[in-house]
């Protein structure tokens, strides 16, 4: 091999090593960018969960449920003795363990007219994404379209089909097609849910419950009181019950 030739492969072979660290670099970097935005999201969620296992909030204040309320959805007659108010967000595992355990209970009781339930659905977990506005919005536009009781009706559904906290999240398609599963009528809330008209509603659902002072969800009121009467929601919903029998 002539000394050109020398020089010509240990230019190439040089040339294919350095490609190769940087390739190594850039799979490090990518690896390390990776790792942190991990970190910083389970962060993120684990404060959340920490912060509302440590919520003891209970000043809070909510207009008692009403059949006539355009921020939830109401279940029970206005005489009902009893007058319970559910803060919620969609996507909230607690929340949707409170459901869970108190839903087929509290329809009941209401049927029985010993209790008005409001459930009042809004924008809590905003650091989470946009799922929680949009699931919310989505009922909002259910319940307007379609009346309560399929509102109702997908409202459980949208609890029967709770993304994890950290996704994939439904899109808005999947979200109407719950709607339609639900009963509402596919053109009067497909066009609606898909293109997040139901926004204004949560901004004002989520502006009120701040302005009432709910700090976490779910935030139970019974008669005007912040209900906590346990250690889990489990424990929660069971000693609801208890009080409304």
């Amino acid at each position: 091999m002539s000394k050109k030739n020398r020089a010509n492969d240990r230019a190439a072979r040089a040339a294919a090593a350095l490609a190769e660290q940087q390739r190594e670099e850039r799979r490090r970097r990518n690896l390390m960018i990776g790792g942190v935005v991990g970190v910083i999201l389970l962060i993120v969620i684990g404060g959340y969960f920490v912060a509302r296992s440590l919520d003891t909030t209970t000043d809070v204040t909510a207009d008692p449920p009403s059949s006539s309320s355009d921020l939830g959805l109401t279940i029970g007659p206005d005489d009902a003795p009893n007058k319970v108010v559910i803060y919620e967000d969609f996507l909230c595992p607690y929340c949707g363990d409170f459901e869970a355990a108190s839903r087929d209970d509290l329809a009941q009781l209401a049927a029985d007219g010993k209790v008005q339930v409001e459930y009042r659905p809004f924008d809590f977990l905003v650091s989470l994404g946009d799922y929680s506005a949009r699931s919310a919005g989505a009922f909002s536009i259910v319940l307007d379209k379609s009346g309560p009781e399929i509102a109702k009706k997908f409202h459980d559904l949208l609890y029967e089909n709770q993304p994890d906290e950290k996704g994939p999240f439904p899109k808005n398609d999947e979200l109407a097609d719950l709607a339609v599963k639900a009963g509402a009528d596919d053109a009067a809330v497909r066009d609606a849910i898909v293109n997040n008209k139901g926004q204004d509603w949560v901004d004002k659902a989520t502006q009120a419950a701040a302005s009432a002072g709910v700090a976490g969800t779910p935030t139970i009121l019974l008669n005007g009181e912040v209900f906590q009467d346990g250690r889990t929601q489990e424990d929660i919903a069971k000693n609801l019950i208890s009080q409304l029998q």
